[in-house]
């Protein structure tokens, strides 16, 4: 039989010719680091280097399809809910955010931070606890359908926990209209 042909993003099936596509995995224990990709280009990883503990964020341009800008900040280490909020807000509007943690992104997560992403469009923000596993995809001045995969969380449990410890990795992908704006 012949060897399937590979999708963008590693996905099973093809996005349409009209649509982005994307995967967001969240870190597994210590050895495994996130990753954001978006239509077939790793934009945060380890093969990159520019993964970090913390909330990883990419913000690309719906129209266009380019990435504008890559962070992380580090939600342990250090009071960095300012830093990230003003990230957010200078993002332009029209701008896709792709969100994922990696180790611990909540220690020292401010409300109004939490506040400004569930803006974007998240569910979950609010439920983060150390070290869960979270990944999202949200939109700045416009709405994503409702039938594509926008959020997951796996919360630290330590009866449950894969990695001694650390929650499991989770992912979310799916394809975006490119339309949308």
């Amino acid at each position: 039989a012949p060897v399937p042909r590979r999708q963008k993003c590693d996905h099973w099936t093809p996005c349409s010719p009209g649509s982005y596509a994307y995967r967001i995995l969240s870190s597994g224990g210590k050895g495994k680091l996130a990753k954001i990709c978006f239509e077939d280009e790793l934009i945060i990883s380890a093969e990159k280097g520019n993964v970090g503990r913390g909330i990883n964020i990419a913000i690309v341009n719906c129209k266009t399809g380019k990435v504008t800008s890559t962070a992380y900040f580090d939600m342990w280490g250090g009071d960095h809910s300012g830093e990230m909020m003003t990230f957010i807000k200078n993002a332009p509007e029209g701008s896709l955010f792709l969100m994922v943690t990696h180790d611990d992104g909540s220690t020292r997560l401010k409300d109004d931070a939490k506040k400004l992403v569930k803006d974007l469009g998240s569910k979950e923000i609010q439920n983060m606890k150390f070290r869960s596993s979270w990944a999202f995809i949200g939109a700045k001045g416009f709405k994503l359908p409702e039938n594509i995969q926008k959020e997951k969380i796996n919360h630290s449990d330590t009866k449950k926990n894969r990695y001694n410890g650390w929650p499991a990795e989770i992912q979310i992908e799916g394809c975006i209209p490119r339309n949308l704006i």
